[in-house]
């Protein structure tokens, strides 16, 4: 570690220009960072910085020494002078262990400047390296969280940084003579997804999720117990996004002792902790506590490491990690792993849609090489072929309308995240332009907060609205059409009010203030329920689907029993996930073709019925594991 530190040392002090005064070189996680007197002159050359770090194959930032440093008072004067008054700066923050000015503002775009001259501007002004945030136009309590946990914590985090970068970059002791992965979970099953990929040098765990419509700790928790799961021997996790299913048990891995990194978007952060969040707030409700508490999702915080799309960065001496579009929600990641020394290439799709929402780019298929992939198949089977977006949006109109004609409400069970901002927007659309009567729009549960995380990333949107968004000057986000609700009195008078559409968590009936608004509204024969997502078998929205007339649910101690008269209607279309032909195109269209493939997050005929089809179609070797099976992909 000693010599190869030294070694990149040295090869930095070569490359730089003689005037330039290195003060220090550290390894942070797996970046290298310059410590600097005058880092102008090496921020005026950006080109140089690139060529560097392409010559040792690492990230490089570029700090200041501290003995530069412009008192904070001067520092935000200056700043305010440099940084035109458009750019609507609402915060100033120094962070006195990183050497950082940490500016927030409501067009960050302007504290850049074209090209990053404003930026650099801001270095030579100040000395300070400036990190520049978003202020979401939507207030996030979950975001203000996040930055003030980091804020607060980082001479631990740097010191985390610090143990991460001496790990990363130990020596390699074995040859990587094999790859192999274990499924902990959500193989030949959807949910509590878990992957644990194993070289003869690192141990990399892939998602850590629950099974949200588990009965017990059996069914609802990854296989987190075999005998090669060690925490200790851990190199780190990476989540693919936020859906419980695949982030969910991941405050239990800090709880039990992990002390490793979390890799991930910045999206998938800060959606992740809301959910973890307001998951731990309904089992405390609900009188079900979980194996971890909020403390640890705060660590779990402390540890992550975000990454952009197409960022590469190594996490293991012998894995490096690249992050790419996955079009499932905000911020959802496929996993490309390039292992060793170009020995073998792994891709892991987590969840993916591969075509263009309102919302999301499709999912990406080309990558720079690919031995083996594991691949979701959610609508794997061969029936599982959904509308077109635009039939599904018809479908929905119509609903609607049918709805509002005989005065009754429509209520849209809806996951918070990912399909309720689709719904939000098609919403806002059809009303703006006339095709929906002009009725309120409530917005109620987590959805308001995942909103405006949305509007805080607003860079990982589709084309189309981010036009909209930094074009057009048109946020369909903060429409007044919505409306936030607060608290039981207002949803008692929504539900006894004119008509209305109600958008509520959670998104299968299997709590949250969606089943409240369901016992309200489904005796009335005016009102309709839309399913727009999945709904798991032994979910209360999955019953419903199929039929019952009656639903018993437990109350205070008592079982009452609700006679289903409302409307029930089920619009596919909507999915986050890839539908049968999306899978298969999207194998069809993969570049390079993977060697093998493995097929997970599906029930178990889907799964099976999907694998066979590839292997017919394709001729590429296709296997279906069970949880607890390893398989030898190298």
């Amino acid at each position: 570690m000693g010599s190869e530190i030294q070694e990149i040392k040295n090869t930095i002090v070569q490359r730089l220009p003689s005037r330039v005064q290195v003060a220090k070189v550290e390894f942070e996680g797996p970046e290298v960072v310059i410590y600097t007197k005058n880092p102008e002159i090496i921020t005026e050359n950006g080109g140089l910085i690139r060529d560097l770090a392409k010559d040792i194959r690492k990230r490089i930032i570029i700090r200041s020494d501290r003995s530069v440093l412009a008192e904070p008072e001067k520092a935000i004067e200056k700043i305010h002078e440099i940084v035109p008054e458009e750019a609507k700066i609402t915060n100033i923050s120094f962070d006195d262990v990183t050497c950082e000015v940490i500016i927030e503002a409501r067009k960050p775009g302007l504290v850049i400047g074209k090209y990053g001259t404003t930026s650099r501007e801001i270095v030579k002004g100040t000395g300070w390296a400036p990190k520049i945030l978003r202020t979401p136009p939507i207030s996030s309590d979950v975001i203000q969280r996040v930055r003030r946990t980091l804020r607060k914590n980082s001479k631990e985090r740097k010191q985390i940084l610090q143990t991460l970068g001496n790990r990363i970059h130990r020596p390699v002791s074995l040859e990587n003579e094999w790859t192999r992965l274990t499924s902990l979970g959500g193989f030949r099953e959807v949910g509590r997804s878990s992957l644990f990929l194993q070289t003869p040098n690192s141990k990399i765990l892939l998602d850590c999720g629950v099974n949200v419509a588990g009965i017990d700790e059996k069914s609802s928790y990854p296989y987190l117990n075999v005998p090669e799961f060690i925490l200790d021997n851990l190199d780190a996790v990476v989540i693919t996004h936020a859906h419980l299913d695949h982030s969910g048990f991941l405050p239990y891995l800090f709880h039990y002792g992990y002390e490793g990194p979390v890799y991930c978007t910045t999206p998938t952060r800060d959606l992740m902790t809301l959910l973890q969040l307001d998951n731990i707030d309904i089992a405390h409700r609900e009188d079900k506590p979980l194996p971890f508490n909020v403390k640890h999702v705060k660590k779990c915080v402390k540890h992550t490491i975000t990454l952009d799309y197409g960022e590469v960065t190594d996490i293991a001496p012998d894995i490096r990690l690249t992050l790419h579009n996955a079009g499932h929600i905000l911020g959802s990641a496929i996993v490309h792993m390039h292992i060793g020394d170009g020995q073998h290439n792994f891709v892991y799709t987590g969840d993916f849609k591969y075509e263009r929402s309102r919302l999301l780019e499709p999912a990406v298929s080309k990558f720079p090489r690919l031995e083996s992939l594991v691949m979701e198949s959610t609508y794997g089977g061969h029936g599982d072929v959904q509308p077109t977006r635009n039939d599904a949006e018809k479908e929905l109109v119509k609903t609607i309308y049918r709805t509002l004609e005989r005065g009754g409400k429509i209520l849209i069970p809806v996951f918070a995240v990912g399909r309720a901002q689709e719904l939000m927007i098609v919403l806002e659309e059809y009303i703006r332009h006339g095709i929906i009567d002009e009725v309120p729009v409530y917005i109620d549960g987590m959805i308001w907060e995942a909103t405006a995380i949305h509007t805080a990333r607003p860079e990982y949107l589709s084309k189309d609205l981010r036009d909209q968004i930094f074009h057009m000057g048109r946020n369909p986000f903060i429409s007044e059409v919505f409306h936030k609700v607060n608290g039981m009195e207002e949803r008692k008078e929504i539900v006894e009010g004119e008509p209305a559409i109600i958008l509520s968590t959670s998104g299968m009936l299997t709590g949250g203030n969606s089943v409240e608004y369901f016992k309200w509204l489904c005796e009335d024969e005016k009102n309709t329920l839309v399913f727009v997502g999945y709904q798991s078998e032994g979910s209360l929205g999955r019953r419903i689907q199929k039929g019952w007339k009656e639903i018993p649910l437990k109350e205070d101690g008592k079982t009452n029993v609700y006679n289903v008269k409302m409307e029930i209607k089920t619009i596919e279309g909507f999915s986050g996930h890839s539908d049968r032909k999306q899978l298969m195109d999207y194998v069809r269209k993969l570049s390079p073709k993977p060697e093998k493939i493995l097929i997970c997050h599906g029930d178990n005929y889907k799964t099976l019925d999907l694998a066979s089809s590839i292997y017919r179609s394709y001729k590429i070797e296709t296997k279906t594991p069970m949880n607890l099976e390893t398989v030898r992909i190298q």
